[in-house]
């Protein structure tokens, strides 16, 4: 059988579909490019905003124009919040939501062997297809053979000791990680989150705050390090939350990970300003593998929408977080810390007023490298979604204009407070016009003519 994938959204998706990729191809199943025919068109979906949806549909329609006689599978955010709707599209065969992630090999494999061979028993249609097994919320796949049972298919994994009952997902979390990619993976070490801003529709979604053991982390991460990757990204919803379903910490996870045998360098994808304590940054600035690089969601630089929209910090908080890692890890001679900011604009009730407090706060307190800019989409069933102050579309492109001219000024800043600094460059596969490229520690996008004995090494240079 033939199965193609296609992602949207965040890297946790992404990380996913990497890992239902493994699923299919440790079972027999042959994966294709998403544009080749194929027998199965697996979508990871994100709802985000309306434009993600709306991509997510499109996508859809174009896989049953492709191939009309293909089962479509749908799975991801839009998968959980709209699931009706998705199976009265032409072409939807199955959709997953987020409770129902640990089912997609399984079901697919069982969906197909009835529909080829007619089977009406369960337990025959195993005989043509995988058996999906899970460690604890992490993906294992085993060949099934016509005499398999649960309990023999268990005794056959690497690791009995973490063999448990499916039902343990709806407890935990889906564990994953890319790969595919030479130089980076991204590890799924969170998922969900007990925040519930007025904006946003990930805790209905994803749902509830929960994480991966470190030990079973760890054990990803040895697996990404088998693969000959160098740098691995940390993803989740709110990472920096991490520990709240096991009792252990977010740093605990950090020094594991730190000691990992083949992973060169980390880097966190994403955290929360309230969650970055200074215990976090005085040990990365002791001395470690993780990256003078950090990505942290202001959302607005007003007290009042953040107020109003159910943040956990106030500006105060975020500069004096901002602060504390320069103060810990600009050194003098020395590559700067990169930081990326993402922004909403035109949340409901920005008056003009308002917006200039971002504005300011970004460009006379914060100073980031980076500025992620994303207009305000309206979700349905968010309680921001019901408030009557809505900003103007046209507003809203004006404001994002803005903000985004201000991270080229920001972003040429920060690469020229580097120049003449030496840093260290993991180079990439790709290439295009006879050119390579790779990332600074501190995030810093550098070139060079291809060089292919290069490739997936880390090398220091000046910048």
């Amino acid at each position: 059988m033939k199965i193609a994938f296609t992602t949207l959204g965040c890297k946790l998706n992404y990380a996913e579909t990497s890992t239902y990729e493994r699923g299919f191809m440790a079972a027999g199943w042959e994966v294709v490019p998403w544009t080749a025919q194929a027998d199965v068109y697996l979508i990871n979906t994100c709802a985000v905003t309306e434009t993600a949806e709306k991509k997510s549909r499109n996508l859809i329609r174009r896989a049953h124009k492709t191939a009309p006689e293909a089962r479509i599978v749908v799975t991801g955010c839009y998968a959980q919040l709209r699931k009706e709707q998705l199976l009265s599209i032409d072409g939807v065969w199955k959709v997953f939501g987020a409770t129902e992630k640990n089912q997609i090999l399984t079901s697919v494999a069982e969906g197909i062997a009835s529909e080829t061979v007619g089977c009406a028993d369960p337990s025959q249609r195993f005989a043509s297809g995988p058996s999906l097994l899970w460690s604890r919320g992490w993906l294992q796949v085993s060949e099934a053979t016509p005499s398999a049972t649960p309990e023999n298919i268990v005794s056959n994994t690497q690791d009995q000791a973490l063999s448990t009952q499916k039902s343990d997902f709806l407890q935990g979390v889906f564990g994953a990680y890319s790969s595919g990619e030479r130089t980076r993976s991204f590890l799924k070490v969170q998922d969900g989150c007990d925040n519930f801003c007025a904006y946003c529709t990930v805790p209905f979604a994803r749902g509830r705050s929960r994480n991966i053991p470190i030990c079973e982390v760890v054990k990803m991460a040895q697996s990404i390090a088998a693969e000959g990757v160098k740098e691995v990204v940390l993803t989740g919803v709110n990472t920096g939350d991490y520990g709240r379903t096991t009792g252990e910490s977010f740093l605990d996870l950090l020094k594991a990970l730190n000691e990992v045998e083949g992973i060169e360098r980390y880097r966190i994808s994403s955290i929360e300003p309230n969650l970055i304590t200074p215990e976090i940054v005085d040990w990365i600035a002791s001395g470690t593998k993780f990256q003078r690089h950090f990505h942290i969601p202001l959302q607005s630089g007003s007290d009042t929408l953040l107020k109003r929209v159910g943040r956990r910090y106030d500006t105060a908080l975020f500069a004096s977080r901002i602060d504390y890692i320069r103060q810990a890890m600009n050194r003098p001679g020395e590559p700067q810390v990169f930081f990326g900011i993402d922004v909403i604009v035109g949340l409901p009730g920005e008056t003009e007023e308002l917006f200039l407090e971002t504005y300011d706060f970004l460009k006379n307190s914060i100073r980031p490298a980076f500025i992620h800019v994303f207009p305000y989409s309206r979700r349905p069933g968010t309680r921001a979604a019901e408030w009557k102050d809505q900003v103007k579309d046209s507003l809203k492109t004006g404001r994002v204009a803005k903000l985004e001219a201000l991270c080229e000024e920001l972003h040429q800043e920060f690469v020229q407070a580097n120049k003449g600094l030496k840093e260290t460059v993991l180079w990439e596969s790709s290439v295009k016009n006879g050119i390579m490229g790779g990332y600074t520690g501190n995030y810093i996008r550098v070139e060079r003519p291809y060089d292919p004995a290069r490739v997936n090494q880390l090398e220091e240079i000046e910048l």
